[in-house]
């Protein structure tokens, strides 16, 4: 993939890491991410909400893996040998998400965002900051902190 690049030197530009989910591209801020883990299994933990798969050791530190893909209403992600956990720091807490695969880091201007078109009343588009057009097709750009409100962060490290 590309860079995106923009012609006007006044906008504000954002390194953005972007990922794959099924057939569709993701991206969140470089700012959030800790690091990029090729896949491993997790361990399960009874009772757990749907989307966590499980806990890995993280260097001494024992992190929830969520399945990103099911955390976004899509079917779950099968691991393979291509996925990988992007390991992300939201509300203070260390997570890992579980991708089928990182694409590109990619510097983009902020004017490049466009907003998430209204689909229906009750559609919620709190999850994503925006979508930007690239030459390879759309990428939503996904809001972390809004997809994993404080409260749900508790309930994970409990």
């Amino acid at each position: 993939m590309a860079t995106i690049t923009s012609n006007s030197f006044s906008c504000d530009t954002l390194e953005i890491i972007a990922f794959r989910l099924h057939d569709q591209e993701f991206c969140v801020k470089t700012t959030t991410i800790r690091e990029i883990r090729g896949w491993a299994p997790s361990t399960p933990i009874p009772h757990a909400p749907a989307d966590v798969i499980g806990v890995m050791n993280l260097r001494g530190s024992v992190i929830p893996i969520i399945d990103l893909s099911y955390k976004l209403g899509m079917k779950s992600t099968v691991a393979n040998e291509r996925s990988a956990i992007v390991v992300t720091e939201v509300h203070n807490m260390v997570i890992g998400m579980l991708v089928d695969r990182v694409s590109d880091i990619l510097t983009i201007s902020s004017s490049q965002i466009q907003p998430v078109p209204e689909v229906s009343a009750s559609f919620d588009k709190s999850f994503s900051e925006g979508i930007i057009a690239s030459e390879s097709g759309m990428i939503c750009f996904l809001n972390l902190s809004k997809m994993f409100k404080g409260s749900e962060i508790d309930d994970l490290a409990a």
